[in-house]
């Protein structure tokens, strides 16, 4: 059974990203307070969840959460300051969108920077561990996934729709084929021996 709250404060969100080890495409986060009668069996941490039992409960979160937010930092801005900063950035402007603001904040992972000095604990595979995470893994992970099925229509040759930007043998056979394109980090290594790119 995952925790309902880690903290004494009745206004806790529970934040997460996706999209961190991915090539292409945004890194996206998702913050969610959740009530404090919330309940659901199935929900966990996104990774253990199949996409259809993720897109059932992308609804169920949206509908019963008090509050979410949900923000894409795109690769330009990953390229410029660097991924673990575009990740704790997307998950303080999904905080931003919270409405009330949590009075205290729990985070999935190791890493974050103080935000409006509301106090906050970074927790290890925090996602599942308590439902808030596991709730904001599971927006986080839907709404990148519909983002990056959007642009695979752009660009079919990546398989984006398969492989959501994430470094599989295919999508690195691809970017050895077709080159990058926009929507790749220009900072990560798209291949294994990295090939000089014409940006």
């Amino acid at each position: 059974m995952l925790l309902k709250q880690f903290s004494d404060f009745n206004l806790e969100c529970g934040t997460d990203e996706a999209g961190r080890g991915c090539l292409a495409g945004p890194v996206t986060a998702a913050a969610v307070m959740l009530p404090l009668n919330f309940e659901n069996t199935v929900l966990t941490d996104s990774k253990k969840l199949s996409e259809t039992k993720r897109d059932l409960l992308k609804p169920v979160i949206e509908s019963e959460a008090l509050t979410f937010g949900v923000t894409h930092i795109f690769e330009d801005e990953i390229d410029q300051i660097n991924i673990l900063n575009a990740s704790i950035l997307a998950m303080q402007k999904s905080i931003a969108k919270l409405n009330p603001l949590p009075e205290f904040i729990i985070i999935d992972g190791n890493k974050f920077k103080p935000y409006k000095n509301i106090p906050y604990q970074t927790i290890v595979k925090g996602d599942s561990k308590y439902l808030s995470i596991a709730a904001a893994s599971v927006l986080a992970k839907t709404y990148r996934d519909e983002f990056m099925n959007k642009i695979h229509e752009e660009f079919p040759m990546y398989n984006w729709k398969k492989n959501k930007g994430y470094p599989t043998k295919e999508h690195r056979e691809a970017i050895k084929t077709y080159g990058p394109c926009k929507y790749h980090r220009k900072s990560f290594r798209l291949l294994p021996e990295q090939l000089e790119f014409e940006f």
